[in-house]
């Protein structure tokens, strides 16, 4: 196959013998590199190497180098993440990891839960999640909700801020009047660090509908800011928040019909506002964090598609969590929390409901030199559907070098949201979702190091799954109180496949690096009329390679970097009787940056070189070749 072909390529191109030092790379400034670090896997700070979970962390430098807003372009690098997108840049994004359903994916943004519990199974929109601010991305793949808890089916996706010492601003025009800018500012010492951000993003964009001739901007303001102050050796203050204004044009069903998809006057505003305060214990065998958070969504839709009808929704979490990490004697270690959660939900439709989620959750682990396992349980009592009992394990064992053998087992939980509940739709005896999910692999160095290569087998197996049940020309006796359908636990699921990865330093200015997945993911329920289907928006087939040349530190071009990205993405269909087919696609980006001085550098790119036709959702248009210059500034 094509996909097969290009990642060959990118192989044979990254495979020159490099002697990997152990030491390189790994110890900064008497430090681990915080590019090894991960919370995804316990909750605590780890090494990514001691977990035997499938996580990948990308880094500032990587962020930076990838230009623009668009954090989609950025998660595209990681096996086993595809996406689709009902438009352009802004516009409604739905992230899967190993086939999962974008609202089975957690989202953390500084520790926070940025899940809508307003929208109809509670998924977050990556849409207005913009890579402005961001210093760290951290993706573990596959079921973890013994740490996490619901929600956590495919997958666990935490974003932090930077802490910064300096200023740093860019900003960035290009095709379709696209305009991108963002200042951060900070100070930080040992003993206390502030840091603040703020961005402005707009574009004129592209017409939602693909038939459109109308374009349908997009435009985001975006205010955030993180502090820590230590109170003694031990204890510290920490607090952060962020709020984003989005405001969207999108096309819907206009008058008189109704019926047909196309270009509408529609708008959808919606602003998140999140924070979090706490404290933070560290001694050299306890390490304890109590913090509490709240996130809060609000979305309003008006236009002629609404003409009669404006419509709005309003999720709000409150979370109180207290977590730590237990050093019990040598490599043995406890990880553990505990923590309540109170969600509610309203729209224009239906009256404010909430509900309570209560947990505690503990996992042993042995951390030694060449030998990892870790294995816990978490116990969850919900207000409306009574204890949850959750599992996992994983293990790591270093065959040779930095050769090492991994292997995880995690379960998955998602209860009902609350729309699916009371709404107009709702039925009230919906259980969660649930899945069970196995990998293993074989690694070798890590993802940002001189060397690093992996391939993982992986399957996760759901059932109880909440889908909506029509009711047309349905004898189910619900049907006679909710004429339009309703939601019900009608499916079951399998997604299994492999992912391969490779990076490569093939000089000290070359570096390559190439990600591809295959993922059968298809409808397993019984006796259900699409069993053996591929489940929508699903492609089987996945492929990043990407290329980064920077000039010799004592050559006439200092600093002077060029790179390519190529993303292959194979078939799919768009509905769950696989009718509609959605055909494969090939994108190029090429990009390039020029310091200046030493703390300035202007930068471009041409994203889709090809100019190619493609889409991620049937009906939503896709951006052309697009061109965009910029410029950063560090002091």
């Amino acid at each position: 196959m094509k996909c097969l072909f290009y990642l060959g390529s990118s192989l044979l191109l990254a495979s020159p013998a490099l002697a990997q030092n152990a030491a390189n790379e790994v110890v900064v400034a008497d430090r681990i590199r915080e590019d090894l670090i991960t919370v995804v896997g316990t909750g605590s700070d780890q090494r990514v190497d001691e977990s035997g979970q499938s996580i990948a962390v990308v880094g500032v430098d990587e962020i930076r180098s990838v230009q623009g807003p668009d954090l989609t372009r950025v998660l595209e690098r990681l096996p086993g993440v595809t996406f689709s997108r009902n438009g352009g840049l802004g516009s409604f994004t739905a992230l899967h990891v190993r086939g999962a359903a974008s609202e089975q994916l957690l989202v953390l943004v500084d520790g926070i839960r940025m899940n809508d519990v307003a929208s109809p199974a509670a998924g977050y929109d990556l849409g207005n999640l913009l890579t402005g601010g961001i210093g760290k991305i951290e993706l573990l793949r596959g079921s973890n909700s013994v740490v996490w808890g619901s929600q956590a089916i495919g997958g666990v996706l935490a974003v932090t801020s930077r802490e910064l010492n300096g200023v740093e601003a860019s900003a960035e025009y290009g095709s379709r009047q696209s305009w991108d800018g963002a200042v951060s500012a900070g100070v930080a010492t040992n003993r206390y660090a502030v840091s603040l951000d703020g961005g402005y993003s707009r574009t004129d964009g592209i017409s939602a509908a693909a038939s459109g001739t109308e374009p349908d901007g997009y435009r985001q303001w975006r205010i955030g800011g993180r502090a820590r102050l230590a109170l003694t050796d031990s204890l510290s203050l920490i607090a952060n928040g962020r709020y984003a204004d989005n405001r969207l044009g999108i096309d819907g069903y206009p008058p008189p019909s109704y019926f047909v998809f196309a270009d509408t006057d529609d708008v959808q505003r919606t602003r998140e506002a999140s924070g979090l305060a706490g404290l933070k214990y560290r001694s050299d065998a306890l390490s304890l964090t109590a913090d509490y958070a709240i996130s809060d969504i609000r979305r309003d839709y008006s236009g002629s598609s609404y003409a009669f009808s404006p419509y709005a929704t309003r999720g709000q979490t409150q979370r109180a969590e207290l977590s730590g990490s237990w050093t019990v004697t040598g490599p043995l270690r406890l990880d553990f929390g505990a923590d309540n959660q109170w969600s509610r939900f309203s729209d224009t439709y239906d009256s404010r409901q909430t509900d309570r989620l209560t947990s505690g959750h503990a996992l042993l682990g042995w951390y030694g030199d060449r030998f990892t396992l870790a294995a816990g349980v978490r116990i969850d009592d919900h207000s409306r559907f009574g204890s949850q009992w959750t599992f996992g394990a994983n293990g790591s064992y270093r065959v040779v070098g930095n050769l090492r053998l991994r292997a995880s087992y995690g379960e998955g939980f998602k209860v009902p949201t609350l729309y699916q509940l009371f709404s107009n739709y709702g039925k009230t005896t919906l259980v969660p979702e649930k899945s069970r999910s196995y990998d293993a692999g074989l690694e070798y160095g890590d993802r940002n190091g001189p060397l690093h290569a992996a391939l993982t087998l992986f399957r996760r197996d759901s059932r109880n799954l909440i889908d909506f049940a029509s009711c047309y020309l349905s004898s189910n006796p619900y049907c006679a109180t909710h004429p339009y359908g309703y939601y019900d636990n009608v499916g079951s699921a399998r997604a299994q496949g492999f992912e391969v990865e490779l990076g490569a330093a093939i000089t000290p200015t070359l570096r390559a690096r190439a990600a591809y997945s295959y993922v059968e993911a298809t409808d397993r329920t019984p006796g259900g009329a699409n069993k053996g289907n591929d489940l929508a928006r699903r492609p089987r087939h996945a492929i990043t390679a990407s290329l980064d040349w920077i000039s010799p530190t004592d050559g006439p071009l200092h600093g002077f970097a060029l790179g390519a990205d190529i993303r292959m993405v194979g078939n799919s269909y768009d509905n769950a009787s696989n009718f509609t087919r959605l055909k494969g696609y090939e994108l190029v980006t090429v990009r390039a940056s020029v310091p200046l001085t030493d703390h300035v550098e202007i930068y471009g790119r041409v994203e889709n070189l090809a100019d190619v036709r493609y889409g991620t959702a049937a009906g939503y248009g896709t951006a052309g070749r697009s061109g965009f210059v910029g410029a950063r500034a560090r002091f």
